[in-house]
């Protein structure tokens, strides 16, 4: 059954309010910090804490919430998530880490959502760079006003809260259940073998991702990139991953996922070694690259992992697959860096990322190839 265009675009909306945070985090929670509400030091922790509850939400959800009560789902997940933003300023100490847990789980079963349509599809790659695409789009919209009229703590949160109570506005033309297409996706039963080491090669491609992603301003000063370039790295990283998530929606269905991986792989094998020992002035190109290829990479994994457990069970586990190696990578990687030396993290992102590689591309060498 094609879904209705009202149905997707509902769903779209809900999925993209649920990851506004991973975008805003420097932001919001940098503000928190000015303001002597939340000190420097715990503020690494509380981001890797709301992503990680992120994740478990969004991997719990398949097994815990009825498949068959989406609209109810999301309008609680949407309500609770709405409140919880707008009560963090309000808040202080632990009373920050407590309700930033409990707005990540509410923004993880939003995930949920978005990721339950995307794999059912027939194309799930081609949905998933849309998805990313209009995520990223959206957190860059957002990170400019928030940054232009409303850049205290209370006004971040403030307009992040409204804009997820608004996103209840969609719930009204969501469906109640995803139309899943081939296999078994919902039964509650755990992936085992292939998908279990497709969801592993998923999680570690964005260890190594948002690992070098998080030192990529350090690491470039390391190299002796002048301060004014480096303030160019982040803005030019963010256009160049939109860029690649809509390259990966026009060529999704068009080039076999598998090799697909494997070239960006070893693309950014070269990308790293360029970080590490290239000439200063190639450093932003290397670094423009790497934001490309983040997003383009993302949604060929979908099919490989459909193709390493046809049940599709192990698809509905890529949000939170994602989400822990997001919040996991930096934290693995804080203990090899130091103050005065990040480069370490160059060699833990290059390890991540070919066990990656290899993890994806063993599990989707299947009779049932996404290549086929």
């Amino acid at each position: 059954m094609t879904p209705r265009a009202g149905h997707v675009a509902a769903i779209l909306v809900v999925g993209v309010i649920g990851v506004l945070i991973a975008g805003l985090q420097p932001q919001l929670l940098g503000a928190l910090a000015l303001e002597g509400r939340l000190s420097v030091a715990a503020l690494g922790g509380l981001a890797t804490v709301e992503l990680l509850a992120m994740g478990i939400a969004a991997g719990a959800a398949s097994f815990i919430l009825p498949a068959n009560r989406l609209r109810a789902i999301a309008l609680c997940a949407l309500l609770a998530t709405g409140l919880l933003d707008l009560a963090t300023p309000l808040c202080s100490g632990g009373g920050i880490f407590a309700v930033r847990i409990a707005a990540g789980l509410g923004e993880g079963v939003l995930i949920w959502i978005a990721i339950g349509f995307i794999v059912g599809t027939a194309r799930p790659e081609r949905w998933s760079g849309i998805y990313l695409a209009l995520q990223t789009l959206a957190q860059c919209a957002l990170a400019t006003i928030i940054g232009l009229f409303a850049a205290s703590s209370s006004g971040g949160f403030g307009t992040l809260g409204v804009v997820t109570l608004a996103g209840i506005l969609a719930v009204w033309w969501m469906p109640d259940a995803h139309a899943v297409s081939g296999g078994d996706a919902a039964d509650g039963t755990l992936p085992r073998g292939r998908g279990l080491l497709a969801l592993a090669g998923v999680l570690l491609y964005l260890a190594f991702v948002v690992a070098v992603w998080v030192y990529i301003e350090p690491l470039a000063l390391q190299r002796g990139v002048p301060t004014r370039t480096v303030h160019l790295i982040v803005p030019l990283s963010l256009a160049m991953q939109v860029i690649g998530a809509g390259a990966a929606t026009v060529l999704a269905g068009r080039v076999p996922p598998r090799t697909t991986i494997v070239c960006v792989g070893a693309l950014n094998l070269g990308l790293l070694a360029a970080m590490a020992a290239a000439p200063p002035g190639l450093f932003v190109v290397a670094s423009a690259l790497f934001g490309f290829l983040w997003l383009f990479a993302m949604p060929f994994q979908v099919p490989l992992v459909i193709a390493a457990d046809p049940t599709r069970r192990s698809a509905h586990l890529i949000g939170g697959a994602q989400l822990l190696g997001s919040s996991l990578g930096p934290l693995l990687a804080s203990a090899l860096v130091t103050d005065s030396d990040v480069a370490p993290v160059v060699l833990f992102g290059a390890i991540c990322l070919i066990v990656a590689v290899l993890a994806l591309v063993i599990a989707g060498s299947v009779r049932h190839s996404a290549d086929a």
